[in-house]
């Protein structure tokens, strides 16, 4: 299967796009900004690279990565919350939608696990 047709590499792509846009005016601290924009990409990214490595094995442990990047990225978004350089209704969406990834990611990281 092609990652374009993963449901999850499509949630990350929606994810990395209203990273995105949250952060498109965000001029006070370009490296946060920055470093939020690499998480996101970095999700859709290890989804990709994992997929096309051809093993279940590696696949599980690009996902692992892919995971963890949602983990950062709901860090930041919390940093970003407390300086307020996102508003609280922005946060909870990006939030929500970080999790609902790595809830996602959890479940085919699991199915991997039991059929390897």
């Amino acid at each position: 299967m092609r990652f374009e047709e993963l449901r999850v590499w499509q949630e990350a792509r929606v994810l990395v796009r209203e990273v995105h846009a949250a952060l498109k005016h965000m001029r006070q601290d370009a490296g946060l900004g920055d470093q939020m924009r690499r998480a996101a990409i970095s999700v859709i990214s290890n989804i990709a690279e994992g997929n096309d490595r051809g093993s279940r094995r590696e696949f599980r442990q690009f996902l692992i990565i892919a995971r963890g990047s949602c983990g950062e990225l709901r860090s930041q978004l919390y940093v970003a919350s407390d300086l307020g350089f996102i508003d609280g209704e922005r946060f909870a969406r990006l939030s929500r939608q970080a999790t609902s990834v790595a809830a996602r990611l959890s479940a085919f990281i699991a199915t991997l696990g039991k059929t390897s």
